[in-house]
């Protein structure tokens, strides 16, 4: 099982009058893969928010895998 963070895209117009993209919610689900994670997610969106469709607050969805500070490689800083 691996972790996945789910982010919920939405396009608005922004003060300017152009078109920006924001978060709507970001979830960290655990799952077999993107497909299943996608799944999980959308309906725990629903719940949250008292939706019946997710597609009524997003226009889209973002899938990456979670990566946690306790997993990723150690970098040592650069000394002059």
């Amino acid at each position: 099982m691996s972790q996945f963070v789910v982010s919920f895209m939405k396009d608005v117009l922004g003060g300017n009058g152009r078109q920006i993209e924001i978060c709507q919610r970001m979830l960290e689900v655990d799952a077999s893969d993107e497909g299943a994670a996608a799944e999980f997610a959308k309906r725990k969106f629903c719940e949250t928010e008292r939706l019946c469709e997710w597609s009524l607050r997003a226009d889209r969805i973002q899938i990456d895998l979670a990566i946690h500070s306790d997993v990723a490689p150690k970098i040592s800083p650069v000394r002059n």
